[in-house]
């Protein structure tokens, strides 16, 4: 009995921890120090690719940087503790979770991209920058496809799937891994959808109040 209650300690330990690791606003924190609220500006997201639109490329290169090492943290610390297996995919979900709901942001983030990469390295130490070299190598062939990023976490995963049944990796985590990359992918693109529809509303608002003043121009010209 002590040894499951030490080992459900563990996990909710990893569990709280990798979610405020996830949670950690950078990419916010560095729009502030700009003057550039993300929330308002650019894709209304505080990630990297926000931050390299608005702020510029260097801040957004570290914000990368800084949203995976959240993701691998969150898993090497639960590694840490003695964690393994199918455990470690709740403490890479709570660092996601924490990045898209973020406790310092008034449970707002990004879309995870950056972090789901951390955590996929910290799920297959062996071979998961492989599927980082592929998801780079897609992002530079194909960064006119509308929405590659998003693709390059497929290519990521597919990479994932090939090396980790050729070395015969854990099944269960390259299954939850693909969990995981489907969550982060309906998330953005959920997100990419409201945002695009509160963009037309907003356009259609103003289209009658742009008619309106040609109107009383009309009018007061006869």
């Amino acid at each position: 009995m002590d040894i499951v209650a030490n080992e459900q300690l563990s996990v909710a330990i990893a569990m709280i921890v990798g979610y405020l690791l996830g949670a950690i606003p950078v990419a916010e924190r560095i729009g502030r120090r700009k003057g550039v609220d993300l929330f308002q500006s650019g894709t209304g997201l505080a990630g990297a690719s926000n931050v390299r639109r608005t702020v510029g490329k260097k801040a957004g290169f570290f914000v990368m940087v800084a949203d995976f090492a959240k993701g691998l943290a969150a898993v090497m610390l639960a590694r840490g503790l003695g964690l393994d297996g199918s455990i470690l995919l709740l403490v890479a979900a709570s660092a996601i979770i924490g990045h898209w709901n973020s406790i310092f942001s008034r449970f707002r983030g990004g879309d995870g991209l950056a972090s789901l990469a951390g955590v996929t390295v910290g799920l297959f130490p062996g071979f998961g920058y492989l599927s980082l070299v592929a998801a780079a190598v897609f992002s530079l062939v194909g960064h006119k496809i509308p929405y590659y990023a998003l693709l390059a976490v497929i290519v990521a995963y597919c990479a994932i799937l090939a090396a980790g049944t050729f070395y015969q990796a854990d099944q269960h985590l390259i299954i939850g891994n693909g969990v995981l990359c489907g969550l982060v992918l309906a998330h953005a693109t959920w997100g990419h959808i409201s945002r695009h529809k509160k963009t037309m509303a907003i356009a259609s608002e103003q289209i009658p109040s742009q008619n309106e003043v040609l109107q009383g121009r009309k009018s007061e010209s006869l």
